[in-house]
């Protein structure tokens, strides 16, 4: 079945998955969804029209699943908001080559471990993203529920961070003078 819907999120930066593992459960976060390693492709025009408009076409692979994801532009405030639309995809070539037929390649492909979280009755969702860049802790739900549970963790708003882990990849590599390629391991 489809999502549609909006997506409410943040990053929290954390020094490593050991560290953050101990401060989710800490504040009564349990593992929902184990530890799954995750293969995103990024399609976009060849002249970046997606990008250029701050838009998303996504192909995940994880889990033995396979998810083509739609991101509408964000409303980056103190939380990152955005519409997003997946669908579930049987074969991730076959979707990759319906892209390619309507003029849309791979343009950035990143890779990350990711660990999902929650808490008993709650509604919002906590992943542990280990990425070649670091290690984040996602909240994503209402923006209530991120600043309680960001509380809960012990960050603050000063803490939260709304790029994109693209972003981020593309800054860091602006950072240390190196050429952009591929977020893989």
């Amino acid at each position: 079945m489809p999502h549609t819907g909006r997506e409410t999120e943040i990053k929290l930066a954390v020094g490593d998955a050991a560290a953050a593992r101990r401060v989710l459960r800490a504040a009564g976060f349990r593992i929902s969804r184990r530890r799954v390693f995750e293969r995103n492709v990024i399609f976009d025009t060849a002249d970046h029209a997606l990008r250029n408009a701050r838009r998303l076409v996504r192909i995940r692979q994880a889990g033995g699943h396979t998810t083509l994801t739609y991101k509408g532009p964000p409303e980056v405030g103190k939380h990152k908001s955005r519409d997003e639309i997946e669908t579930a995809v049987g074969d991730s070539r076959a979707a990759g080559a319906v892209l390619d037929r309507i003029g849309f390649r791979p343009s950035f492909r990143y890779e990350k471990y990711r660990t999902e979280f929650q808490r008993p009755a709650e509604a919002g969702l906590a992943t542990l993203d280990e990425t070649p860049i670091g290690v984040f802790i996602e909240l994503e739900g209402a923006p209530r529920w991120i600043d309680r549970a960001a509380r809960a963790l012990g960050f603050s708003p000063a803490d939260y961070i709304t790029r994109s882990y693209a972003g981020l990849y593309l800054e860091r590599c602006a950072a240390s003078g190196k050429q952009p390629r591929d977020m893989v391991f």
